[in-house]
């Protein structure tokens, strides 16, 4: 079986490592490729024996299943650039955090090129489960796909062979996981700075006695300080799963606002540089908060 992966990031690149392990043949397309972020790409895929494509019909070409794990507000237009390459038949997993919506657009031009398009949901965080996290799938040619998935380790699982049910499912979930992760943030940096943060904890820890909150919290900031750009686009897409609704986002909103501040400070380098030591790796959530809280005192200071 040929794999083709559009989108090199952290989920491509941990996909990428263990469908190799087990000699999987693997090409892959990054638009970062023909940035001057594209050497540490090249780097990695030339480690472990992908083959980079230049364009991202060209990494579907003969593929036999195609992985899109992008942006979440790229994955129509992925959609859209890849289908000319697609092999008769060719499976297109869409493991991009969309709505339901644009699962369909997409589907509808995966379709009509001659593929099969099989919508996939991300349930959790990637990374401590690799390729083993567990994923629904959806879609007419979601039972086909299941059993080649499940021969490379995937924990996947059938949802509905309706398409947008599995989407559904996870945008759902992450109006509650991410807008979690943004209140904690918000309300603990808040407590930091009035120091009462030991009271508020302890009161959390009285109403839900099953969370350490301490070790959550620093879980919380950890994730959105280095991957907060990529949760806000998946809440914005979280925000559109909720007006298809016909419900007005103001959660939904609120968290993907609060995900994209957070993304801004750490491109801006707040939280130190990627790669090193000072970047979000600190065990206590108060360090970073901190840094906030000390940002925000000197934005005050130049416009007083």
């Amino acid at each position: 079986m040929n794999i083709a992966l559009i989108g090199y990031g952290e989920v491509g690149r941990i996909l990428a490592e263990d469908l190799r392990a087990q000699g999987i043949a693997v090409s892959a397309y990054d638009l970062k490729l023909d940035t001057p972020h594209g050497q540490p790409i090249r780097e990695h895929a030339a480690g472990i024996g992908v083959i980079l494509a230049a364009a991202h019909a060209t990494a579907a070409h003969g593929a036999d299943v195609v992985i899109s794990a992008v942006t979440a507000s790229q994955a129509v237009a992925v959609a859209q650039a890849t289908a000319p390459g697609l092999k008769p038949g060719a499976f297109f997993l869409d493991f991009n955090s969309a709505s339901p919506g644009a699962k369909l657009r997409a589907a509808g031009i995966v379709n009509a090129a001659g593929g099969r398009y099989v919508e996939g949901a991300v349930m959790t965080s990637l990374p401590p489960y690799r390729i083993k996290v567990p994923l629904l799938l959806g879609g007419p040619d979601a039972a086909m796909l299941l059993p080649k998935l499940q021969a490379l380790g995937f924990a996947a699982k059938v949802a509905n062979e309706k398409l947008g049910v599995a989407s559904a499912t996870k945008m759902c979930r992450s109006v509650m996981i991410k807008g979690l992760e943004a209140m904690v943030i918000e309300a603990f940096t808040t407590a930091r700075h009035y120091a009462v943060e030991d009271d508020v904890i302890a009161s959390l820890r009285e109403t839900f006695p099953g969370i350490d909150w301490e070790k959550q919290a620093a879980y919380f900031f950890r994730r959105v300080i280095e991957h907060g750009r990529r949760r806000s686009e998946e809440v914005r897409e979280v925000a559109v799963t909720v007006q298809e609704a016909g419900l007005a986002p103001f959660s939904a909103a609120g968290t993907a606002q609060r995900q994209a501040w957070v993304a801004d400070l750490a491109d801006e380098g707040l939280f130190g540089a990627k790669g090193t030591q000072a970047f979000a790796r600190s065990a206590d959530w108060r360090t970073e908060a901190d840094r906030i809280l000390a940002n925000i005192q000197r934005t005050k200071d130049l416009h007083a």
